[in-house]
C-alpha cells in the first residue's frame, strides 16, 4: 500500500458493529467484561486501551512503517515515556539545536535523576564517536532543527551505533512521515508533536511514538500504562481525521514553504534563510536524499541584526498570525528567542545561533500570493 492510500486505509477498518466508515468516538472510561478477566473485545479500561485511540495508533505504525504505535496527551509526554526506558548513570546524545520544550525537560527534570545529557552539532556525524561510551543508552534527533532547520544524516547516525545497545529516536514532526519515514532508515523509535502536521488545525494537543519492533513497542505501552500520559478519544479521533489529508496538505505546505524562502532570500532587509530546500542551504543534498519535499518550515534573519525590526515585523504581519505551534492550516509566525525557546539560556541561544533577530515562520496553505504580499508589506 503506497503512502497517500495509507493515511486513509492504513491499519484502519470499518466498525463492526455498524459498518461505521469513521472511527467511532468512544467515550468510554472502563468496559464490561463477561466474567472476572474475560474481557469481550481485548478492551478492559481506557488507561490501557481504547478503540478510538487504537485505531489511531495502528494508522500511525502505519505511515512510519513501524511495528507499534502510540498516542499520547502532548508531544513532551510522549519525550516523557522514552526517557524512562533509561536508567540513573545512563546517557544521552542530542541534538545541539532542538526545541526549547525537550531542552527543559533533559536538564531540568531528568538530569536530576543522573541521566547526563551531552548536545552535540551532528553536521558531521563523526563528531559524536568521541561522545558515544559504554554508558550512552539513547540518541535523540531532530531533522530538521527547530528552529536553525538543521538537518541530521539518520541513517549514517544509526550505522555508526549498529550493534551498540544503543537507542535512535528521532522527532520528526517538521517533516512528517510525508516527507521522511526514520525507521526505513535505522531508527528506532519515531516521535512527533501530532498538534503540528498530523493533527494539521490548530485544534489538538498531541504526541506520539512509533516503535521499530514490537518488543520495544510493548516496553513503551507499559510505560504509558504506568504513567498514564495517554491521548484522549476525541482528541484522538481529531490526529486520526488530520492523517487522512496530511499528503495534500503537507504537498501545499511543501510548495509555498519554497517560494516564501526564495521571496526572502531575494529581499534586501533579509540576511539569513535557513530553509532545507534552499541551494544555499549546506546541506540541501543531505535534504534531496533524505526528503522527499522540504516542508513549510522557514527560518530567517535580519540584516540590521536587530530585535525590534524582528518584533516589528511580527506585529505587522496580517495573514500570517504571531502565536506559538506550528503545521497547521493557517500560516503561523514566531520569535523563538522570545517564545518557543525562551526556556533556553540566552548564553545557549546565542552560542547556537538563535539570535534575537530571528524569526520563524510556519507556511501554511493559503494562497501563496496572499502569504508573499502580507510578508511584503510587513518587510516595509
Amino acid at each position: 500500500m503506497k503512502f497517500n492510500t495509507k493515511v486513509i486505509h492504513g491499519g484502519q477498518q470499518h466498525e463492526p458493529h455498524t459498518g461505521s466508515v469513521n472511527v467511532p468516538v468512544f467515550l468510554t472510561s472502563t468496559f464490561a467484561q463477561k466474567s472476572p478477566g474475560q474481557l469481550k473485545a481485548g478492551y478492559e479500561y481506557s488507561r490501557g486501551a481504547n478503540p478510538t485511540r487504537q485505531a489511531l495508533e495502528d494508522a500511525l505504525a502505519s505511515i512510519e512503517n513501524g511495528a507499534r504505535g502510540l498516542a499520547f496527551g502532548s508531544g513532551l509526554a510522549a519525550i516523557d515515556c522514552v526517557l524512562k526506558l533509561l536508567s540513573p548513570g545512563d546517557e544521552v546524545i542530542a541534538v545541539d539545536d532542538l526545541y526549547g520544550g525537550t531542552y527543559r525537560m533533559f536538564t531540568r527534570l531528568f538530569d536530576k535523576y543522573q541521566i547526563k545529557f551531552s548536545f552535540v552539532n551532528f553536521d558531521e556525524v563523526d563528531t559524536i564517536k568521541d561522545v558515544i561510551t559504554d554508558k550512552t543508552k539513547l540518541i535523540w534527533l531532530e531533522t530538521p532543527t527547530n528552529p536553525l532547520m538543521k538537518l541530521v544524516d539518520i541513517k549514517a547516525v544509526t550505522d555508526l551505533v549498529k550493534g551498540k545497545n544503543i537507542l535512535v529516536a528521532v522527532d520528526n514532526t517538521f517533516a512528517t512521515p510525508y516527507i521522511q519515514r526514520p525507521i526505513d532508515l535505522g531508527a528506532d523509535i519515531v516521535m512527533h508533536s501530532a498538534t503540528k502536521y498530523l493533527g494539521g488545525h490548530s485544534d489538538v494537543v498531541a504526541g506520539a511514538l512509533v516503535a521499530k519492533t514490537p518488543e520495544l513497542g510493548e516496553q513503551l505501552h507499559f510505560i504509558q500504562f504506568a504513567s498514564g500520559g495517554i491521548l484522549g478519544p476525541h482528541d484522538s479521533y481529531l490526529v486520526l481525521r488530520g492523517i487522512k489529508t496530511l499528503s495534500l496538505r503537507m504537498q501545499r505546505h511543501s510548495e509555498n514553504g519554497v517560494k516564501v524562502a526564495e521571496f526572502l532570500e531575494n529581499h534586501p532587509a533579509i540576511d539569513k534563510v535557513f530553509y532545507p530546500g534552499s541551494k544555499n542551504h549546506p546541506q540541501y543534498e543531505l535534504a534531496k536524499k533524505q526528503m522527499a519535499e522540504f516542508g513549510g518550515m522557514v527560518s530567517f534573519t535580519f540584516k540590521s541584526g536587530k530585535k525590534e525590526d524582528a518584533i516589528k515585523f511580527l506585529e505587522k504581519l496580517k495573514v500570517f498570525t504571531l502565536a506559538e505551534s506550528l503545521g497547521g492550516v493557517e500560516s503561523l509566525a514566531n520569535h523563538p528567542a522570545l517564545m518557543t525557546h525562551a526556556s533556553i539560556p540566552a548564553d545557549k541561544r546565542a552560542e547556537l545561533g538563535i539570535t534575537d533577530d530571528l524569526v520563524r515562520l510556519s507556511a501554511g496553505i493559503e494562497d501563496i500570493e496572499d502569504l508573499i504580499a502580507d510578508l511584503e508589506q510587513a518587510l516595509k
